[in-house]
């Protein structure tokens, strides 16, 4: 099968290096051509565009940061018009709910099939085949990727044909994230304000009644305070945060607390944050109640 790659950021890389492992040719696309270099190494194919790795191609990933870049790449950059009739375009972003109906019907009206795939995992996850994929798209599309969504995936997690499905349960997804870091944040600040370290609560917490991996990976970030390099960078919780407002206000249903996360969130972009893992929303939370970031 030809496959085309567009968008090798940290997750990205990962992932199509697994697809080439698992003995398959790629050609790849990334506005900075140094982030294809690992792959170059690997065996793929380096294209000077997005439409040049979609030339061709029997199937098609992206793993594009948000909108803006979803919509400036596939749908204005080329790509749907080099796509041949009968491939499939796997859309690995989270994008907003409008944005996922856009994008449906401009297959549909090309004769491409798309599939919504957005993952959950950092990149450590990515690079070792271990995500969760939920994925969502006619049954034929799907079909003829599924080989290539085993690849990169702990778990594929069917949501049905609609694309939309996939991607609401992503953009929910995060906002669950969000709110555990946020309730972390709130909480270690609480204890450090008696004289508790985050280390020492948050081993309790995570080792007795929240003993799941979002409150492992993010609360052991906040217990060693690393932010940096960011797993996923606090702009992008900011992104994601505001696509689950976004689909909510559009439906009328109620998220008062994905606007304390909002805020929080902003507060961070505001100090200069925005390139730390979002977990650093502790770093606000502890400024809120005057505590230094550091918790010596």
């Amino acid at each position: 099968m030809r496959i085309g790659f567009i968008g090798l950021g940290s997750m990205g890389v990962g992932m199509a290096g697994n697809l080439i492992k698992g003995g398959h040719a790629l050609t790849v696309w990334n506005r900075s051509a140094d982030a294809a270099k690992p792959l170059a190494e690997l065996g793929a194919k380096v294209a000077a565009t997005a439409a040049e790795a979609a030339a061709g191609a029997d199937a098609l990933h992206s793993m594009l940061a948000n909108d803006a870049a979803v919509r400036q790449v596939i749908l204005e950059g080329g790509v749907l018009d080099t796509l041949p009739q009968g491939a499939v375009h796997v859309n690995h972003a989270t994008v907003s709910v409008a944005l996922a109906r856009e994008l449906a019907d401009a297959h549909e009206r090309r004769g491409i099939g798309y599939v919504a795939a957005p993952v959950f995992g950092r990149p450590t996850v990515a690079a070792a085949g271990e995500l969760n994929l939920v994925v969502s798209g006619k049954p034929d599309a799907v079909a003829k990727v599924q080989g290539l969504l085993e690849l990169l995936a702990r778990k594929v997690w069917p949501m049905g044909d609609d694309p939309v499905r996939a991607t609401i349960v992503k953009i929910g997804g995060n906002f669950l994230i969000g709110a555990a870091i946020e309730s972390m944040a709130e909480a270690t600040t609480l204890t450090r304000a008696h004289g508790v370290s985050a280390k020492d609560f948050l081993a309790v917490m995570s080792g007795s009644l929240f003993a799941s991996p979002i409150y492992q990976v993010y609360g052991g970030l906040i217990a060693d305070e690393t932010y940096s390099p960011a797993g996923f960078k606090m702009s992008l919780g900011f992104k994601d945060i505001g696509l689950a407002r976004a689909a909510a206000e559009a439906e009328r249903v109620p998220m008062p607390f994905a606007s304390v996360i909002h805020d929080a969130l902003l507060e961070a972009l505001a100090a200069g944050d925005g390139e730390l893992d979002w977990s650093a929303m502790a770093r606000v939370a502890a400024r809120r109640a005057n505590l230094d970031d550091s918790q010596d």
